[in-house]
């Protein structure tokens, strides 16, 4: 499998925020990448529901200001602030819990834009055992999806669960778990705690589980 790991993981920022949500205590998992592509471009990926299976997941719904959306298998919401093509903020309805998603595109020129995609989580036992890379190692396999599919849109998009058993993908989200714990010790987060947050999600998403959990 041709995945440059280094690459993709080098692309991205990431950072961890403390917050209050709906008076209650929060996370923000926030993730920024560039793409060689200009910003209409970008935001049509992001946005339409023919291209968004190219790269992400199968998508029902109303996709416009107000309208509801779900990702099969995934989950839904409603799309609450729309300014194309610019920002982009949704509820993120996953199993009973709402979380919130917004997205930033910046133009840096002719053909490149930023993408910037912030998580926010209110904090529950969930975030304590697995921390910011339960979301943000999710989001980081989406983005490296979006920018295969804007390299070669008629490229079909990586069978998800070949990959998750891949040696590429297995290193792949080790070391994103491992940065996203790093994000949380910049965030404050005791260091023990956030490595072991970090061995757990890997162990998730990988299916190797240490002894130690």
């Amino acid at each position: 499998m041709n995945f440059d790991i280094e690459h993709h993981l080098g692309c991205v920022e990431r950072s961890v925020a403390d917050l209050q949500k709906e008076g209650k205590p929060a996370r923000a998992v926030t993730l920024s990448r560039s793409y060689d592509t200009d910003i209409d471009d970008l935001w049509d990926a992001l946005t339409t529901a023919e291209r968004i299976p190219r790269w992400f997941l199968p998508i029902e719904g109303d996709l416009r200001l107000g309208g509801r959306y779900q990702f099969k298998g995934n989950a839904g919401g409603e799309i609450s602030e729309c300014e194309p093509p610019k920002y982009l903020s949704v509820t993120w309805i996953w199993q009973g819990n709402v979380s919130w998603v917004h997205v930033q595109l910046a133009a840096q020129g002719d053909n490149r834009t930023r993408l910037t995609l912030t998580h926010t989580a209110i904090v529950d036992p969930f975030w304590d055992q697995y921390g910011p890379g339960a979301t943000g190692i999710g989001w980081e396999l989406g983005l490296a999806g979006l920018a295969l599919h804007l390299i070669d849109p008629k490229t079909p998009k990586i069978d998800e669960e070949v990959f998750a058993q891949s040696p590429e993908g297995k290193a792949f989200m080790q070391h994103s778990a491992s940065a996203w714990g790093e994000a949380d010790i910049a965030r404050g987060e005791d260091p023990a705690q956030a490595e072991a947050a970090s061995k757990r999600t890997a162990g998730f998403y990988t299916g190797e589980t240490s002894q130690q959990d």
